[in-house]
């Protein structure tokens, strides 16, 4: 009976999905659905090289050997953003936690 329910919940969910998406697209509204969580770049402020802690750096040297870090910037909640470039002059961007982890972000 509950798997019955919610199967129901489930359709009448979608079909209220569907309409919605076609009243959009009858008011010339163009929607687009993001399943990415977007960083914020006014939530990290900017910090010297220096100031990353050892574990961020050692996994920088680890994984990126021949990449410089260029600029550092951290958050409040401890992450790091890292701006790496390689000998080439190619950039990046890798997001870490204070303990080295990476982020994907």
């Amino acid at each position: 009976m509950k798997t019955l329910f919610l199967l129901g919940a489930m359709t009448l969910g979608g079909f209220t999905m569907n309409a919605q998406d076609a009243l959009i697209a009858e008011n010339g509204i163009q929607h687009n659905q993001v399943n990415e969580m977007l960083v914020v770049a006014d939530d990290f402020k900017e910090i010297s090289v220096a100031e990353v802690p050892h574990a961020v750096s050692d996994a920088v040297a680890k994984n990126f050997p021949t990449a410089s870090l260029d600029k550092a910037y951290t958050n409040s909640e401890k992450q790091y953003k890292l701006v790496l470039s390689l000998e080439d002059g190619t950039q990046g961007t890798v997001y870490a936690d204070e303990n080295g982890n990476w982020i994907d972000m």
